[in-house]
């Protein structure tokens, strides 16, 4: 724990408004002398940075714990920075990333980071691969959560992560993307990439059910792991399994991942609501989807970066308003997400307020510039002006800070930084964004999951949208159930039903309808229990939703 002191008085207050300096009866000068002596040694804080050279410092910084907390014969990435930190598969990738991101920038040459690179990939490529417990860095393709930083096998007792190994191969499709010339060491970078991704087994990953599991374990396998459904962070999960070249899994698991979205109003905004703000982060760091949907996000007449632009700005609100009273929260002290706090590692997020401490976490605000610069520069801005060096050091902003406890978090998170590096990158000239979708395996994961291209974003369509498909009343149900829909214009229009692995056990209608509200009986009678799917398909539109028959 440390203390933590403001060097501007209005960032002390819980409201923006208010102007009275924060008292120092419970720390007094004792705090005073701290920061004077770290101010001392900060000499990097004898002056104002401009915006350019403040975003230039904390993505350098940030790219820094990527190269030098990592084992570079073998390329893994320490989990955290503290002494003894196992290595995390998501830093691995986000770090691959990043390595891309240092050479363009010339903070590290191209022959350095292809060879870091390339012995990464050879890494993941030749560890053992298997169920038993010890002595392996992965099975059927997919890789523990962490490893050992020296024999790059399975440490913590750790899961077999889907969503980490998603991370990962999200790195590795950049790499593959990025070290694109005839050298030879980057045409081996290509083809182990490849391999690596191919062998991951997605469907596997399922087993046999209507999502992706969150984990394996060896000994008990599946059990206690739950299926990832919508919304957080692992939508570039479902976008890349979908797009798998060799383990893909079906088109209806979208459906499942969609099935979880909460769409409600916060603050003023209007959008999928997921607290923490790394879950309207992460997928994004790697794909552009400003100028793309899904039908979810058709029917709802925005995109998924609209989306995030929403949550950033109700999360700045939530600041605002700051409804527990915390310490310095307001229009420039704002973001919430998952990180180390005074009382240990917590996933904070608002709106609404989950796990909210009073914590700050400026990969929050960091991570948002891509979605909204105009609000994310400035909360740097304020949050390096007035804390100065007790919340900066060697990587750029300390992973957490919370001014209500006067704590300050002491290590950096790999997972923290990683996004830090691509979504900067993205706001300055969407590099990582344009090499990621250039790749067949986003494209076709894309495409399965219904995301096609558009051109502008409208107001949200509600009821003159052309394709409206309710839930079935009642769900869960024993026999029968009414399914509504409602068409904006006559047309074709097919309803069918699928079990749990996609396959059509019914058809429901098949034929042309009229504009206006129409309605359908599900007869489930001749059907085992379970979790299945009705779809509409109509003018070139489909929607889909999940039921569940019960006997």
């Amino acid at each position: 724990m440390q203390l933590l002191t403001s060097n501007d008085a209005s960032a002390t207050s819980p409201k923006p408004a208010a102007s009275a300096p924060r008292s120092r009866s419970r720390l007094g000068w004792a705090v005073l002398a701290v920061a004077l002596v770290m101010s001392a040694v900060h000499s990097d804080f004898a002056h104002a940075l401009t915006d350019a050279e403040l975003l230039d410092a904390t993505q350098e910084r940030a790219f820094d714990y990527f190269w030098n907390e990592a084992n570079p014969s073998n390329g893994l990435i320490k989990d955290r920075s503290t002494s003894g930190s196992p290595a995390s598969i998501a830093a691995v990738g986000f770090g691959l990333s990043a390595i891309c991101v240092g050479i363009d920038h010339g903070w590290i040459t191209r022959a350095q980071g292809r060879a870091r690179v390339l012995t990464t990939l050879q890494t993941f490529w030749n560890g053992p691969q298997g169920d038993q417990a010890n002595g392996f860095i992965g099975y059927n393709g997919l890789f523990y959560h962490f490893l050992d930083m020296t024999t790059a096998t399975r440490t913590w007792s750790s899961e077999l992560s889907s969503i980490d190994t998603a991370l990962l191969i999200a790195g590795i499709i950049d790499a593959r993307q990025y070290f694109d010339t005839v050298d030879l060491d980057e045409v081996e970078i290509r083809n182990l990439a490849g391999s690596i991704i191919d062998r991951v087994d997605w469907n596997w990953m399922r087993a046999s059910g209507v999502g992706i599991r969150m984990g394996w374990v060896p000994g008990s396998g599946f059990d206690g792991f739950g299926t990832w459904v919508g919304y957080n962070e692992a939508m570039v999960m479902y976008i890349l399994a979908l797009g798998s070249s060799t383990h893909p899994i079906p088109s209806f698991t979208w459906f499942t991942w969609t099935s979880g979205y909460n769409w409600a109003t916060e603050y003023g905004q209007t959008y999928v609501v997921f607290p923490p703000l790394f879950g309207h982060q992460y997928s994004h760091c790697w794909i552009d989807y400003r100028n793309i949907h899904d039908v979810y996000m058709q029917s709802k007449g925005i995109t998924y970066f609209e989306n995030s632009r929403r949550a950033t700005y109700a999360a700045q609100a939530y600041c605002v308003a700051n409804p527990g009273g915390f310490v310095g929260y307001g229009e420039n002290l704002w973001g919430l997400t998952a990180s180390d706090g005074p009382f240990g590692y917590s996933a904070h997020g608002a709106p609404p307020a989950q796990n909210d401490d009073g914590t700050i976490t400026p990969t929050a605000a960091a991570s948002s510039i891509a979605f909204a610069p105009e609000i994310a520069i400035p909360a740097l801005q304020h949050m390096y002006n007035v804390y100065g060096p007790q919340i900066w050091s060697t990587y750029g902003f300390k992973d957490a800070f919370n001014p209500t406890q006067n704590w300050v978090g002491s290590d950096y998170l790999g997972i923290d930084q990683g996004p830090i590096v691509l979504m900067i990158e993205n706001y300055l000239n969407q590099s990582v964004w344009n090499r990621f979708m250039q790749d067949p395996i986003v494209a076709q994961g894309l495409a399965q999951a219904t995301f096609t291209t558009i051109t502008a974003i409208g107001p949200r369509i509600s009821d003159g949208r052309s394709l409206v498909l309710q839930q079935n009343s009642p769900n869960p149900f024993s026999g029968s159930s009414l399914i509504r829909y409602r068409l904006a214009e006559a047309g074709h229009v097919s309803i069918a039903l699928f079990n749990a692995r996609g396959r059509r056990v019914q058809s429901l209608f098949e034929g042309t309808k009229p504009a206006g509200d129409h309605s359908i009986v599900l007869d489930a009678e001749s059907l085992p229990s379970g979790l299945y799917y009705y779809r509409l398909l109509a003018n070139g539109e489909v929607i889909g939703k999940p039921c569940v028959l019960v006997r």
